[in-house]
């Protein structure tokens, strides 16, 4: 596994990392290259908080998918603990997770990716790292073990990836409800006195550098 001797920030590669899964060995950021991916880690199995998320992210799955993305969790735990613990939630709750999900057991890829926070225990926090086709880490986010994550979030955070690299744009605060905005996106600050002359005139604007238009 290589690491940078700290944890990989936004912009910068995924560590490559070769990992045990539920769906065998793979190495990552390899694996999915020309796919976007999220990496999501959890305390423990067999908890209530943790169930609910793998529940929400399997539900949501496909959505995911469709934006040629896909998930792939992780813990502390022991193989054998996932996959007994996949099986209870097919079992019990009838969902079936079809995302692979790390074993983690030797805290290897938790260090590298600075997912033991010692004051909040041994286990994992709850982190995502949203990674795009290049293996470039998009954003990074880390919630407490006590606080369940909004997966429809990490989903609109895949989008808004996806249409600002597309229309080289950005997103203003609740995209794609916006309160001043609603769907519509920000035109970039421009660079130069007649760039932002010309704004005024192309674009709908509140001035010349607060410029938005539809896509």
């Amino acid at each position: 596994m290589e690491t940078l001797g700290r944890i990989p920030l936004i912009g910068e590669k995924m560590p490559a990392m070769k990992v045990k899964t539920t769906h065998g060995v793979m190495e990552l950021p390899t694996h999915y290259k020309g796919k976007w991916f999220v990496l999501f880690s959890h305390p423990g199995d067999f908890t209530p908080v943790c169930t609910t998320e793998f529940v929400a992210f399997q539900k949501r799955y496909d959505e995911f998918r469709q934006m040629n993305t896909e998930l792939i969790g992780l813990s502390v735990d022991q193989v054998f603990s996932h996959i007994k613990w996949i099986e209870w939630i097919r079992d019990k709750l009838n969902v079936n997770i079809e995302f692979p999900v790390i074993a983690d057991e030797l805290g290897n890829v938790a260090m590298a990716l600075g997912l033991i926070h010692p004051a909040k225990g041994a286990n994992t926090v709850r982190a995502v790292f949203i990674v795009d086709p290049e293996g470039t880490i998009r954003a990074i986010l880390y919630y407490p073990q006590e606080i369940g994550r909004n997966i429809d979030e990490i989903l609109r955070m895949v989008k808004a990836f996806q249409v600002s690299d597309a229309n080289k744009v950005a997103t203003p605060a609740n995209w794609p409800n916006n309160d001043l905005l609603g769907d519509r996106v920000i035109v970039p600050p421009a660079a130069d006195v007649n760039t932002a002359a010309e704004r005024l005139s192309k674009y709908e604007c509140y001035d010349w550098w607060f410029c938005h238009k539809k896509i």
